[in-house]
């Protein structure tokens, strides 16, 4: 089946917020099978948005709106949606309820306006809402299938999870098998070279489906599949992710949809190893990276950002004459990343230390080119090692991207043992 998202409010049309909505409705949907084939953005216009919604059914099965059904003037989506159909609206009493206590249990006097919070479509199926008070609609007209939802995603999401999505598998999707998919996560490659190793599997695809997907410092492969019961697609995704996996050995490093970060963090916690990290022109990513994630205290000791010359030299006791002076190689050099690496693993006593110093950009330093970092993994009882990077994009991406690097050669080192 096909389904296009309507997503209602002129403060996504003005960039004032972003539409989150979308991109959660979107990989919800795929997960269950469904298609969406387009994405709209309508003003908070009575006239606008009748007409996307009798476009948006010309063409697909499932429409999903999002927004527009608040207490004010300009929430008019379950009007617009009324009209389309040609039905009327009424209060939903049980809504109406909720809305009533709502303002009561705050000794607030109720305007109301607020009542429109409570109005549902004639004949449709009621979606309460478990963090909010507008009241959400599932109706199912002419073999079209229509879903109302509120705007903010604090109400939308736990509403589509909880009641959207059950009335769609019972109404919509009674004839559709499941769909099952395996995430799988690479690090060290890009997008491009990914999908040139893995064109022939992508371009005979059927069932399972492939699909890559990029971000920075990480690629992700989803192996999808339709099929009766949980045992049959295992049995297709994993004969699948075996012949990937035998193409890039040294590049996935997960079949779930974790960062690499987290892969570290649960093998070195397996092996009692534990990590530092010293860091410069990443500015303590690298540690909040990996502080993010839970159970972290078991493996990691801690770490210095020491982004100053002056910092370096004090707290991890980087020579003068490799930093500055004529002849030194500088803070942006192979010979710095390994010191640093080598003297915060030494000054936490931990079995791995990291460090990262580069150029983030935008402009130059050191005469040296936005872009260039230099990252070192030192390993108890053997010398440092240091991998030179050279990116391309903006100070955030080159930041990210870095750590990224990074973590990949930790993992290799790790998988090597």
């Amino acid at each position: 089946m096909k389904a296009e998202i309507i997503a209602v409010g002129t403060e996504l049309l003005l960039g004032q917020i972003l539409n989150t909505n979308a991109q959660y409705l979107s990989r919800e949907l795929a997960s269950m099978g469904i298609d969406v084939y387009f994405q709209t953005v309508v003003g908070d216009n009575m006239g606008r948005l009748r007409h996307a919604i009798e476009l948006a059914a010309e063409r697909a099965d499932i429409l999903l709106l999002t927004g527009g059904i608040g207490p004010t003037q300009d929430d008019l989506t379950k009007d617009a949606l009324a009209a389309a159909l040609g039905r009327s609206l009424h209060i939903d009493p049980p809504a109406m309820e909720q809305v009533e206590r709502f303002f009561t249990s705050r000794g607030r006097e109720m305007t109301e306006n607020n009542r429109r919070q409570a109005l549902v479509i004639d004949g449709s199926t009621p979606l309460p809402n478990e963090t909010g008070l507008a009241v959400g609609v599932a109706i199912e007209q002419k073999g079209k299938f229509y879903i109302v939802l509120p705007g903010p995603p604090k109400e939308m999401k736990p509403m589509f999870d909880r009641q959207a999505k059950p009335w769609l598998l019972q109404h919509a999707l009674t004839d559709e098998m499941p769909i099952y998919s395996t995430m799988l996560k690479f690090a060290g490659i890009g997008e491009s070279l990914l999908e040139d190793k893995l064109l022939d599997l992508i371009q005979a695809q059927s069932d399972p489906t492939i699909a890559p997907y990029a971000k920075e410092g990480e690629v992700s492969v989803r192996i999808s599949t339709k099929a009766s019961t949980e045992a049959e697609a295992m049995k297709k995704l994993e004969a699948m992710e075996a012949k990937i996996r035998e193409r890039l050995p040294e590049h996935l490093y997960a079949n779930t949809d974790v960062p690499i970060e987290q892969t570290i963090v649960e093998l070195m916690t397996e092996r009692g190893l534990t990590l530092s990290a010293a860091e410069s022109c990443t500015g303590g990513l690298l540690m909040e990276s990996i502080t993010a994630i839970p159970g972290s205290s078991a493996m990691f000791l801690g770490g210095i950002v020491c982004y100053s010359n002056q910092m370096k030299e004090k707290l991890l006791h980087v020579p003068h004459s490799l930093l500055e002076g004529d002849g030194a190689p500088g803070a942006v050099s192979p010979e710095v990343a390994e010191v640093l690496a080598e003297q915060v693993r030494a000054v936490a006593d931990s079995d791995f230390g990291l460090s990262v110093t580069g150029v983030a950009g935008p402009g130059d330093s050191e005469g040296k080119p936005a872009g260039l970092v230099y990252v070192g993994l030192a390993e108890r009882g053997r010398k440092a090692e240091v991998f030179e990077l050279r990116f391309s994009g903006n100070r955030e991406s080159v930041r990210v991207r870095s750590v990224k690097a990074l973590f990949y050669q930790l993992w290799l080192k790790l998988i090597s043992k």
